[in-house]
């Protein structure tokens, strides 16, 4: 994900309350504070596996298009250098026009693929984003906590195991946001996950 849909979800749970004042609520010893992990707690619920598994499976045929580029670019190669001393000048020409050729087209194929679902991306991280934040905001009102800090974000050195949210906000957002046409709960994520990525060739 994004930085800048990571700073979205970087939430302070202490109404609009400037910096400063933010961060003695958050020393202070009646504070209560919690940490979530949002890049986690997205990837790991049910709506959010799905709509990740839907990424991957709309550009399946896009990384299948580039594998097939790069096989016939290396098919050439290898008839260039197995047939190089039978082959005329014109034809080893025309195979090196053809694998130029085909190498630009991957290339450009790969770089349209990478911007197309690097926007699919964002948009699903910033949909399924928005309701993340939403959740935790209710969560923390509810259960009193003044502080929710984002534990990928924000350096964190020790925290205890009972102020990690993720998992409670995770079957939380499920039960508010069920993923279409699967009932089942999605299992938590510790750490940091990492959505669909983008096709590839290989």
């Amino acid at each position: 994900m994004k930085k800048s849909m990571i700073a979205l979800t970087a939430l302070v749970i202490v109404g609009a309350a400037p910096a400063f004042l933010r961060a003695q609520v958050a020393a202070s010893p009646a504070s209560k504070v919690g940490v979530i992990n949002i890049q986690a707690a997205i990837a790991s619920t049910a709506e959010g596996k799905q709509a990740f598994a839907d990424l991957q499976k709309k550009y399946q045929p896009r990384q299948q298009e580039l594998q097939r580029l790069q096989q016939e670019i290396q098919a050439i190669q290898d008839q260039l250098s197995k047939q190089a001393a039978t082959l005329s000048d014109d034809e080893q020409a025309r195979l090196n026009r053809d694998a130029e050729e085909k190498q630009k087209l991957l290339k450009r194929s790969a770089e349209d693929a990478q911007n197309d679902f690097n926007r699919d991306r964002d948009e699903t991280v910033n949909r399924l984003g928005q309701k993340m934040v939403r959740t935790i905001g209710e969560y923390a009102q509810q259960n009193g906590f003044t502080l929710v800090v984002d534990s990928a974000q924000i350096p964190i050195y020790f925290a205890a195991k009972d102020i990690d949210l993720t998992e409670a906000i995770v079957k939380r957002y499920d039960a508010a946001n069920p993923a279409a046409g699967e009932g089942a709960a999605a299992k938590p994520v510790s750490h940091a996950a990492t959505p669909a990525s983008a096709p590839r060739p290989r």
